[in-house]
């Protein structure tokens, strides 16, 4: 019996990387910070691409981590396997917060820490305004262009409201929203060998 596995190769749906899209990984893509991931790009040039993956919370909040936030008890997420140890963020806060980098529609990213303390600590910032995120994912110039030619990424819109509050089963969601042969890679089991 010869399997059909070309419900495993990404067919390009002709939409570029660019800040404000992301990349759907493929179901296999190996390593525990993309298995499965949703990358939000928050730049997108020829010397390389930044962003922070959505789906992946850790088993604590954000005033665990970080004490000066003692009135805030919202989710952190690993964004990416560069700079663990930092504390970034992607909000809503536009020019609240001075520095900000803006991404797309009204979506912003990092800005000044005082600023965003007196904000947070003054509670004139709620749940669906921020996202915070421990490291971040980062590719090299052409790094990215490789990786889409061998069929780890889909790229893909997502709506702000998604990014700042999606589920922890975006990917799955997306991967549905695809339709087509990618609605398949929705129940294909993570391992395929164990079952």
């Amino acid at each position: 019996m010869n399997l059909n596995l070309d419900i495993f190769k990404i067919k390009s749906n002709n939409v570029a990387p660019e800040k404000g899209k992301i990349l759907i990984a493929e179901p296999f893509l190996p390593g525990s910070y993309f298995n499965r991931s949703i990358v939000f790009l928050v730049e997108h040039n020829e010397n390389g691409s930044v962003g922070f993956i959505l789906n992946k919370p850790v088993n604590f909040e954000i005033n665990e981590f970080y004490k000066e936030f003692p009135n805030y008890n919202d989710k952190i997420f690993i964004g990416g396997p560069v700079n663990i140890e930092s504390l970034f963020f992607i909000h809503k806060l536009g020019n609240k917060i001075k520095g900000s980098i803006p991404i797309v529609n009204d979506l912003w990213w990092g800005g000044d820490f005082d600023d965003l303390k007196q904000l947070m600590n003054k509670g004139q910032i709620t749940n669906n305004q921020i996202r915070f995120f421990l490291g971040y994912s980062g590719w090299d110039k052409g790094q990215l262009k490789e990786e889409l030619k061998e069929d780890s990424w889909i790229v893909s819109d997502i709506s702000p409201n998604l990014v700042i509050n999606g589920p922890n089963e975006l990917w799955h969601d997306m991967v549905k929203s695809l339709g087509g042969k990618y609605r398949l890679w929705e129940n294909f089991p993570e391992n395929p060998g164990m079952n």
